[in-house]
């Protein structure tokens, strides 16, 4: 088994030493204008 962190160590990191990431939705979902246009699609 594992023990706890140290404390410490976890204390004396930097955030500047962190990566910069950029947040990207995955599977984002369609706008209301999209799921309007195929409503109207699927009537004719």
């Amino acid at each position: 088994m594992f023990g706890k962190p140290n404390m410490d160590e976890i204390e004396k990191s930097s955030k500047s030493k962190l990566k910069k990431t950029e947040m990207q939705e995955k599977n984002p979902l369609p706008s209301k204008e999209t799921t309007e246009q195929e409503k109207q699609a699927g009537k004719s």
